[in-house]
């Protein structure tokens, strides 16, 4: 509940910041693209800047993810082929050795 409470104070504290900057910041930016030009607040370079950082973050992550993903599949079939080999090798008669 605490910790809801905490997440919930830093949305709102970090959404009443970004409100204050572009409050603050009216002016214009000249946004050039290689194929268009575009003109828009500094608010929202910033919030598209922090928007494709995050986005790019996410990807990152859904990659190494599907990564490890993969690996614990081929640990567990690899786990699979040891234990059935150890239950067939235990099911062996035992031999003397002299």
């Amino acid at each position: 509940m605490l910790k809801n409470l905490l997440i919930g104070l830093v949305i709102i504290a970090v959404a009443a910041l970004a409100v204050l900057f572009a409050w603050l910041n009216p002016s214009l930016v000249q946004l050039d693209l290689a194929f268009a030009s575009y003109e828009i607040s500094i608010a929202m370079a910033v919030t598209g800047g922090v928007v494709l950082g995050w986005l790019f973050g996410l990807a990152c992550a859904a990659s190494y993810i599907a990564t490890l993903i993969r690996q614990r599949r081929r640990l567990r079939k690899a786990l699979k082929l040891a234990e059935t080999e150890v239950s067939n090798l235990r099911g062996l008669p035992m031999q003397d050795a002299g």
